[in-house]
């Protein structure tokens, strides 16, 4: 081939600069790095020093932090652990597990969800290449731990979830809840609803519609959009579910839907729209007459191939790139919670439903911080709850003075 077609076909490439890859590789270096400095500083004064034979002089004895990605005790993220709840008001967002599974009708092991979601998202770094944020430079974010919930008794669950996150939804803090099965919607949307006089939508991505009042004779995983819209602050009109569809949608929920004049987009309305204006239309429909939005994003909404570790798999689901397109397109006009459930740990294979889920929620964290609307459900807290807490001195399992040698 001669030089003159060679140069030919190079000029029918792309101009490199107009590449998203080129572009977020300069963004980078706009980023900053002082917090990255600081943990490792932080790590060296928590876990000692390294031994001499150690080059990389930032590697403590101890492992504390995000290295190595293995070892360690998870976090989620490895974000710092608030044992102490108070302290969430220090941060943009606050992770709660909620390992409750009480509300299953089929399959068990939702309980398991947050430690699974926490043990594979030491995998990640803070860092997103494309579209250029560090969450850990960008944001401050904790792990609260696990709500205690109560095995067998789904109303007294129900009111320590609702407990849990009020308080911090009421600190400032974005609450993240992992799931736990679907059940715990209600009982997240009612903690958020009841520190605030201003009206909520809820942008709900599953393959079911989960707005039945009972199933099983009780409020189940089934039920939650029918007890969340009876909130006085929660429009039943501004419930927006998408990814709805195929052989596993109760009869009983499409007739309260059809009643409340709820927004139903299905798997097949999505592929025929697109996902920019499937996102345009839930954010239209959810945010119409409401101050806020709230996320419900069900695992089980993709496709069983891609996540088999959940409670009801259902094939013909979102691809992960879809699912991922319409949760950051939702969060790009910011949320005042989100709540990821249905991961099964007992069912998942190599830990790829949890580590879907973990992507899930850092894709939502990463739309919020690249788009500036991390923090703006705060300026609609104006009912906070003060919960009580209980009066201690010291340290648990420890002496009071430290041991003496020699």
């Amino acid at each position: 081939m001669s030089a003159r077609v060679q140069r030919a076909r190079r000029q029918h490439h792309p101009d490199l600069t107009k590449l998203a890859g080129w572009k977020a590789m300069r963004k980078e270096a706009d980023l900053p790095e002082g917090r990255w400095a600081e943990e490792r500083a932080w790590a060296l004064r928590m876990g000692l020093t390294g031994a001499d034979s150690i080059d990389d002089k930032s590697i403590p004895t101890f492992a504390r932090g995000e290295l190595p990605h293995y070892a360690g005790i998870n976090t989620f993220l490895k974000a710092p652990y608030t044992e102490d709840v108070l302290e969430v008001a220090h941060y943009d967002a606050t992770v709660l597990g909620i390992p409750f599974d009480g509300g299953t009708t089929y399959r068990a092991g939702t309980r398991f969800g947050p430690q699974g979601v926490r043990k594979i998202s030491a995998l990640y770094t803070p860092y997103n290449y494309e579209i250029g944020v560090d969450l850990r430079e960008q944001m401050t974010l904790c792990d609260a731990g696990d709500v205690f919930t109560i095995p067998a008794n789904i109303e007294k669950s129900f009111d320590q979830i609702s407990r849990a996150v009020s308080h911090v939804f009421s600190s400032g803090s974005l609450p993240i809840m992992i799931g736990g099965d679907h059940s715990i919607g209600f009982p997240c949307v009612r903690g958020i609803a009841e520190c605030t006089s201003k009206k909520i939508g809820i942008v709900h991505f599953d393959r079911h519609a989960d707005i039945q009042e009972k199933d099983l004779d009780e409020r189940m995983h089934t039920t939650p959009w029918f007890h969340s819209t009876n909130l006085p602050n929660v429009p039943a009109k501004n419930l927006v579910q998408i990814g709805i569809g195929g052989w596993q949608v109760p009869r009983e929920a499409v007739k309260v839907a059809r009643e409340r004049e709820t927004n139903i987009i299905t798997m097949g309305d999505m592929e025929k729209m697109g996902i920019d204006k499937t996102i345009e239309m839930a954010l239209e429909m959810a945010w119409d007459g409401v101050d806020m939005v709230y996320m419900s994003f069900d695992i089980d909404s993709i496709d069983c191939g891609f996540v088999p570790g959940t409670g009801w798999p259902e094939p013909g689901g979102f691809l992960p790139r879809e699912a991922l397109a319409l949760a950051s397109g939702i969060a790009a006009e910011g949320i005042c919670g989100m709540e990821l459930v249905e991961v099964a740990p007992p069912y998942d294979t190599s830990d790829i439903t949890a580590l879907m889920g973990t992507r899930v929620i850092v894709d939502v964290l990463g739309a919020l911080v690249s788009n500036g609307k991390l923090g703006a459900h705060k300026k609609h807290i104006d009912k906070p709850v003060s919960i009580p807490h209980g009066e201690f001195e010291g340290k648990r399992w420890s002496n009071p003075d430290p041991h003496k040698v020699g």
